[in-house]
Protein backbone atom coordinates (compact mmCIF):
# COMPACT_ATOMS: atom_id res chain seq x y z
CA UNK A 1 0.00 0.00 0.00
CA UNK A 2 1.23 3.66 -0.89
CA UNK A 3 1.70 5.94 2.13
CA UNK A 4 -0.61 9.18 1.76
CA UNK A 5 0.89 12.24 0.87
CA UNK A 6 -0.50 15.41 2.48
CA UNK A 7 -0.95 18.48 -0.27
CA UNK A 8 2.26 20.04 -0.83
CA UNK A 9 4.25 18.38 1.80
CA UNK A 10 6.87 15.35 2.53
CA UNK A 11 4.78 11.62 2.05
CA UNK A 12 3.34 10.82 5.21
CA UNK A 13 4.07 13.58 7.12
CA UNK A 14 1.26 17.51 7.40
CA UNK A 15 2.07 20.00 4.80
CA UNK A 16 3.62 23.07 6.29
CA UNK A 17 0.95 25.37 5.68
CA UNK A 18 -0.95 23.53 8.39
CA UNK A 19 0.43 25.66 11.35
CA UNK A 20 0.64 29.04 9.54
CA UNK A 21 -3.47 29.34 10.20
CA UNK A 22 -3.26 27.39 13.64
CA UNK A 23 -0.54 28.86 15.33
CA UNK A 24 -2.48 32.18 15.97
CA UNK A 25 -5.35 30.03 16.53
CA UNK A 26 -3.60 28.40 19.50
CA UNK A 27 -2.12 31.92 20.87
CA UNK A 28 -5.85 33.15 20.69
CA UNK A 29 -6.53 30.06 23.65
CA UNK A 30 -4.14 31.09 26.06
CA UNK A 31 -3.96 34.54 25.80
CA UNK A 32 -7.69 35.70 24.69
CA UNK A 33 -9.96 32.85 25.86
CA UNK A 34 -7.29 31.55 29.32
CA UNK A 35 -4.71 33.57 31.09
CA UNK A 36 -1.98 31.78 30.42
CA UNK A 37 1.46 32.21 31.83
CA UNK A 38 4.39 30.40 30.24
CA UNK A 39 7.98 30.01 31.41
CA UNK A 40 11.24 28.58 30.40
CA UNK A 41 10.59 29.02 26.87
CA UNK A 42 14.60 29.39 26.42
CA UNK A 43 14.82 25.96 27.27
CA UNK A 44 13.37 25.02 24.02
CA UNK A 45 16.15 24.54 21.25
CA UNK A 46 15.47 26.83 18.32
CA UNK A 47 16.01 24.64 15.47
CA UNK A 48 15.58 20.88 14.58
CA UNK A 49 13.70 18.61 15.73
CA UNK A 50 12.31 18.41 19.34
CA UNK A 51 9.90 16.56 21.25
CA UNK A 52 7.38 18.03 23.18
CA UNK A 53 6.97 15.58 26.52
CA UNK A 54 3.54 17.25 28.70
CA UNK A 55 1.71 16.05 31.73
CA UNK A 56 -2.03 15.03 30.86
CA UNK A 57 -5.12 16.68 32.90
CA UNK A 58 -7.51 17.73 30.80
CA UNK A 59 -8.39 17.54 27.07
CA UNK A 60 -7.03 21.31 26.60
CA UNK A 61 -3.63 20.29 27.91
CA UNK A 62 -2.68 19.74 24.02
CA UNK A 63 -4.40 22.73 22.44
CA UNK A 64 -2.62 24.86 25.52
CA UNK A 65 0.79 23.50 25.29
CA UNK A 66 0.15 23.87 21.36
CA UNK A 67 -0.16 27.89 21.86
CA UNK A 68 2.14 28.65 24.50
CA UNK A 69 4.99 26.90 22.55
CA UNK A 70 7.99 29.08 20.76
CA UNK A 71 7.81 26.34 18.32
CA UNK A 72 4.90 25.06 16.16
CA UNK A 73 4.38 21.80 16.87
CA UNK A 74 2.53 18.34 15.49
CA UNK A 75 0.44 16.59 18.28
CA UNK A 76 -0.16 13.28 18.85
CA UNK A 77 -4.13 13.18 19.63
CA UNK A 78 -6.28 9.75 19.48
CA UNK A 79 -7.70 8.93 16.53
CA UNK A 80 -11.54 8.71 17.79
CA UNK A 81 -11.11 12.23 17.70
CA UNK A 82 -10.20 12.40 14.06
CA UNK A 83 -13.94 12.51 12.73
CA UNK A 84 -16.63 14.54 11.10
CA UNK A 85 -16.11 18.52 11.63
CA UNK A 86 -13.52 18.17 14.15
CA UNK A 87 -11.87 15.36 12.78
CA UNK A 88 -10.88 17.84 9.79
CA UNK A 89 -9.85 20.83 12.04
CA UNK A 90 -7.71 18.72 13.43
CA UNK A 91 -6.35 17.14 10.14
CA UNK A 92 -6.10 20.64 8.43
CA UNK A 93 -4.15 21.79 11.94
CA UNK A 94 -1.50 19.02 11.54
CA UNK A 95 -2.03 17.05 14.37
CA UNK A 96 -1.35 12.92 14.20
CA UNK A 97 -3.98 10.68 15.01
CA UNK A 98 -3.34 7.61 16.96
CA UNK A 99 -4.54 4.54 18.22
CA UNK A 100 -4.06 4.93 22.04
CA UNK A 101 -4.24 0.54 22.28
CA UNK A 102 -0.72 0.42 20.17
CA UNK A 103 0.38 2.24 16.54
CA UNK A 104 3.43 1.74 15.18
CA UNK A 105 2.38 3.62 12.17
CA UNK A 106 1.81 7.01 13.88
CA UNK A 107 5.21 6.51 15.67
CA UNK A 108 7.07 6.04 12.42
CA UNK A 109 5.11 8.88 11.28
CA UNK A 110 6.20 10.77 13.96
CA UNK A 111 9.90 10.12 13.13
CA UNK A 112 9.70 11.17 9.82
CA UNK A 113 8.03 14.91 11.42
CA UNK A 114 11.10 14.70 13.83
CA UNK A 115 13.41 13.92 11.20
CA UNK A 116 12.13 16.78 8.79
CA UNK A 117 13.13 18.66 11.45
CA UNK A 118 10.24 19.69 12.70
CA UNK A 119 8.43 19.44 16.31
CA UNK A 120 6.22 17.13 17.93
CA UNK A 121 3.97 17.24 20.94
CA UNK A 122 3.46 13.86 23.30
CA UNK A 123 1.10 13.67 25.93
CA UNK A 124 2.38 10.37 27.40
CA UNK A 125 0.90 9.99 30.70
CA UNK A 126 -1.67 8.12 27.55
CA UNK A 127 -4.71 9.43 29.52
CA UNK A 128 -6.02 12.04 31.37
CA UNK A 129 -5.29 11.41 35.28
CA UNK A 130 -3.54 13.53 37.81
CA UNK A 131 -0.85 14.70 35.96
CA UNK A 132 2.00 13.84 38.34
CA UNK A 133 3.43 11.46 35.23
CA UNK A 134 3.99 8.86 37.97
CA UNK A 135 3.98 6.50 34.39
CA UNK A 136 4.37 7.22 30.91
CA UNK A 137 3.81 4.83 27.64
CA UNK A 138 7.42 3.92 25.72
CA UNK A 139 6.60 5.73 22.73
CA UNK A 140 7.91 8.86 23.85
CA UNK A 141 11.15 6.79 24.75
CA UNK A 142 11.08 4.96 21.29
CA UNK A 143 11.05 8.07 19.33
CA UNK A 144 13.53 9.99 21.04
CA UNK A 145 16.16 6.98 21.12
CA UNK A 146 15.11 6.55 17.09
CA UNK A 147 15.06 10.58 16.91
CA UNK A 148 17.89 11.90 17.89
CA UNK A 149 15.64 14.58 19.13
CA UNK A 150 15.87 16.02 22.59
CA UNK A 151 13.16 15.72 25.08
CA UNK A 152 11.41 18.84 26.19
CA UNK A 153 9.39 17.95 29.79
CA UNK A 154 6.25 20.63 29.64
CA UNK A 155 4.24 21.12 32.83
CA UNK A 156 0.74 21.91 32.19
CA UNK A 157 -1.14 23.18 35.46
CA UNK A 158 -4.87 24.82 35.66
CA UNK A 159 -6.58 23.36 32.97
CA UNK A 160 -8.62 21.04 35.85
CA UNK A 161 -8.70 21.76 39.17
CA UNK A 162 -9.82 19.90 42.38
CA UNK A 163 -12.62 17.04 41.74
CA UNK A 164 -13.70 18.89 38.52
CA UNK A 165 -15.09 15.85 35.88
CA UNK A 166 -12.42 15.20 33.22
CA UNK A 167 -14.53 16.33 30.92
CA UNK A 168 -14.90 19.41 32.60
CA UNK A 169 -14.42 22.77 30.15
CA UNK A 170 -12.50 25.48 32.79
CA UNK A 171 -14.69 28.89 32.73
CA UNK A 172 -12.82 31.97 30.36
CA UNK A 173 -10.15 33.52 31.83
CA UNK A 174 -8.78 30.78 34.10
CA UNK A 175 -5.25 31.00 34.87
CA UNK A 176 -3.19 28.34 33.54
CA UNK A 177 0.55 27.80 33.54
CA UNK A 178 3.11 26.28 31.13
CA UNK A 179 6.64 25.83 31.65
CA UNK A 180 8.90 24.35 29.36
CA UNK A 181 11.79 22.59 31.35
CA UNK A 182 15.12 21.12 30.67
CA UNK A 183 15.86 19.49 26.98
CA UNK A 184 16.98 16.03 27.58
CA UNK A 185 19.19 13.84 24.91
CA UNK A 186 18.95 10.29 24.84
CA UNK A 187 21.26 7.85 22.68
CA UNK A 188 21.70 4.00 22.69
CA UNK A 189 24.47 3.08 24.94
CA UNK A 190 27.31 0.46 24.03
CA UNK A 191 26.24 -3.35 24.39
CA UNK A 192 22.68 -2.36 25.75
CA UNK A 193 19.74 -3.99 24.32
CA UNK A 194 16.82 -2.20 22.23
CA UNK A 195 14.43 -3.21 25.34
CA UNK A 196 17.43 -2.10 28.13
CA UNK A 197 17.43 1.20 26.44
CA UNK A 198 13.60 1.61 25.99
CA UNK A 199 13.28 1.25 29.75
CA UNK A 200 15.96 3.19 30.88
CA UNK A 201 15.19 6.18 28.28
CA UNK A 202 11.40 5.87 29.59
CA UNK A 203 12.48 6.18 33.28
CA UNK A 204 14.73 9.20 32.28
CA UNK A 205 12.02 10.65 30.32
CA UNK A 206 9.36 10.24 33.10
CA UNK A 207 11.70 11.14 35.99
CA UNK A 208 12.32 14.77 34.50
CA UNK A 209 8.51 15.42 33.35
CA UNK A 210 7.17 14.47 37.15
CA UNK A 211 10.60 16.68 38.67
CA UNK A 212 9.47 19.52 36.54
CA UNK A 213 5.48 19.21 37.30
CA UNK A 214 6.99 19.03 41.04
CA UNK A 215 9.46 22.20 40.20
CA UNK A 216 5.88 23.65 38.14
CA UNK A 217 3.67 23.37 41.16
CA UNK A 218 6.06 24.75 44.09
CA UNK A 219 6.80 27.81 41.68
CA UNK A 220 3.05 28.55 40.88
CA UNK A 221 1.52 27.07 44.01
CA UNK A 222 -1.33 25.43 41.82
CA UNK A 223 -1.61 21.85 42.87
CA UNK A 224 -2.37 19.14 40.45
CA UNK A 225 -6.50 18.07 40.70
CA UNK A 226 -7.21 14.59 42.36
CA UNK A 227 -7.00 11.62 40.24
CA UNK A 228 -10.34 9.22 39.61
CA UNK A 229 -10.20 6.34 41.00
CA UNK A 230 -11.17 4.51 38.00
CA UNK A 231 -8.66 6.10 35.81
CA UNK A 232 -5.74 3.78 34.20
CA UNK A 233 -2.67 4.85 32.51
CA UNK A 234 -3.32 3.53 28.40
CA UNK A 235 -0.20 3.64 26.16
CA UNK A 236 -0.54 6.53 23.64
CA UNK A 237 1.18 4.36 21.15
CA UNK A 238 3.22 1.13 20.98
CA UNK A 239 6.43 0.17 22.07
CA UNK A 240 8.42 -1.45 19.46
CA UNK A 241 11.41 -1.34 21.67
CA UNK A 242 14.03 -3.61 19.21
CA UNK A 243 12.62 -1.88 15.59
CA UNK A 244 16.02 -0.49 14.87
Amino acid sequence: MTEPVMPHGTPGIPAGWTMAWSRPVGWILDHLVYRTSVTGRHNVPTGGPVIFAGNHISFLDGPVMFGASPRPMHILVKQEMFTGFLGRVLTASGQLPVDRSGDRAALQRCRKVLDAGRCVGILPEGTRGSGAAEDINGGVAWLALNSGAPVVPVSILGTRKGDEHLDSVPRPGRRFHVSFGNALTLSRRAGESGRASMDRAALEIRAALSGHVQDSIQLTGQPLPAASNSQRLQAVAGTPADDH
